[in-house]
């Protein structure tokens, strides 16, 4: 299949090497997204959960370490109003792993909250403009898409199926992130959250580069330079890896979940909802068993992440790899541990001519 854009796309971001590293929130630090873009690929800081001021600050010291291009996301979901009831059914599914660990729930306010992208944030980027604003679950309101457009950022986002595709386009969206069903963390889908509806990466990345008229990039299942070029061959124009960044030395991973990334194979990780209320790949671990028979009575989204993160931040503390949620695609197996530069240039390897 003729890659129509590829060229043009690298050129555009000011990119050398196809590759995005993936917006991991809570575990990409800026050495990572530094080392990234000046190895010649996309550097990608999570910007949901900084506080609006943050976002410019950000930028600017990322600005004075790499001239390469920057890359922010944020989750595009929506505010909900909570339900008691389901609140509180949920929080009791939960309660025994509270006292395994000897904590109590907080049944009042949430522990944690994350924004919902908004005039502040946009007003941020205006004012930061780095090189490309990416989203997870959507798109914002339209006029905010159009603010960051017109500031001269390219805008990304992340499609689980060609209606989505589409749909992205459709409002503006300037590239597709294709992302397979082998992908680990959070899915990307917003029209619905069927997982029959949804494919794997070299399913996927054909029919979306033959369904809209912007770039795709891959995502998904890619952890060597067999699955980039594969990628790049099915028409995708770059590849957005995130597991095999994980490994590393400039991720911030607990040592538990490093430990359980180097044991892991593409047989024991699972999609579930149980952690946050949205359908997510992590690596499977007592929690997720246990909990899998009620995934359709999480609190939804962010709600759900609310719920959990106390219990998270126990288990970590207590070293347990049996509750916190590990997020790992199904490639989680070809890791290696390499700095965040020398892995670029891995990737890349047999993808470019």
């Amino acid at each position: 299949m003729a890659n129509r854009f590829r060229n043009k796309f690298l050129t555009e971001l000011r990119m050398t090497k196809p590759i995005i590293q993936a917006p991991m929130i809570g575990y990409v630090t800026e050495q990572m997204v530094i080392a990234v873009s000046n190895a010649g690929g996309l550097g990608s800081l999570p910007g949901t959960l900084l506080p609006p001021q943050a976002i410019g600050e950000s930028i600017a010291l990322l600005r004075k370490r790499t001239q390469g291009p920057i890359a922010v996301n944020f989750l595009a979901h929506s505010a909900v109003t909570p339900e008691t009831d389901l609140e509180v059914a949920w929080r009791a599914q939960l309660e025994p792993f509270f006292e395994e660990l000897g904590v109590e729930q907080d049944m009042g306010s949430p522990s944690m909250t994350i924004p919902v992208f908004g005039e502040a944030q946009c007003a941020a980027l205006e004012r930061a403009r780095p090189d490309v604003v990416s989203f997870h679950l959507g798109l914002p309101a339209e006029q905010f898409v159009a603010r960051l457009r017109a500031a001269g950022m390219i805008i990304l986002s992340s499609a689980t199926t060609v209606a989505e595709a589409r749909w992205l386009e459709e409002r503006g969206c300037d590239g597709i992130v294709a992302q397979g069903l082998e992908a680990g963390g959070h899915r990307g889908a917003f029209l619905s959250t069927n997982l029959a509806e949804q494919c794997g990466t070299m399913a996927l990345v054909p029919q979306i580069v033959d369904a809209v008229s912007v770039p795709v990039v891959a995502a998904g299942g890619i952890g060597d330079a067999r699955g980039v070029a594969a990628a790049i061959t099915l028409g995708a124009s770059a590849v957005q890896v995130g597991t095999a960044f994980l490994f590393c030395p400039e991720a911030q991973v607990p040592v538990p979940y490093r430990e359980a990334l180097c044991e892991a194979r593409s047989m024991d990780t699972v999609v579930t909802k149980i952690y946050s209320g949205l359908p997510a790949r992590v690596i499977a671990n007592r929690f997720t068993r246990t909990l899998h028979d009620a995934q359709d009575h999480v609190v939804p989204f962010p709600l759900g992440m609310a719920a959990m993160a106390p219990l998270i931040g126990a288990s970590l503390k207590a070293g347990s790899s049996e509750i916190a949620p590990f997020w790992a695609g199904q490639a989680v197996g070809l890791g290696k541990s390499l700095g965040a530069a020398e892995l670029v240039e891995h990737l890349s390897a047999a993808a470019l001519p």
